[in-house]
Parts: structure tokens; sequence; C-alpha cells
């Protein structure tokens, strides 16, 4: 008897957001978040959209990395009418 996962190869899960912990000085994140807000952005996405930033201009983002996830409100489907 062969295990069900024998000869089909590895599973792959569909890709999930990595969580990760990370300590900041309190005025260096108040700073963070004001700036997220003048872009309608929140600190998370402040970050991960900085940290894309700095990978893409060192030339060490990843060639299948896809976009940033849009977040809030979908856009209306009545053209904006």
């Amino acid at each position: 008897m062969t295990a069900p996962s024998e000869g089909t190869g590895p599973q792959r899960r569909p890709q999930q957001r990595k969580q990760v912990l990370l300590r900041l000085d309190p005025l260096v994140y108040e700073a963070l978040a004001r700036w997220a807000g003048d872009d309608l952005r929140s600190a998370n996405a402040q970050i991960e959209f900085l940290l894309r930033k700095a990978l893409k201009e060192a030339g060490r983002l990843p060639g299948g990395t896809g976009p940033l996830p849009r977040r809030g409100r979908p856009p209306s489907d009545d053209g904006g009418v």
C-alpha cells in the first residue's frame, strides 16, 4: 500500500502572507504612521511598500513577487457615476 502523497509530488498550498513581529522605536513608529496616513495606507502597508521599494532599488526583489495587495473598498462597478 502506498501513501496518498507518493508519486503526486509536493502539494502546494495557496501562498499566505507572512506575519512578522517588528519592534520599532515609538518615535519611528509615530513618524511612519503619520507618513502612512498621508499616503492613505496602514502602517503595515507602508512598511511593506518601503521594504519592496528598497529591495527593488538594491536589485534584490524576487522576480515572482506579485503586486502589493489592494486594500479597502473595491472600485465601484458604475464607472464612478
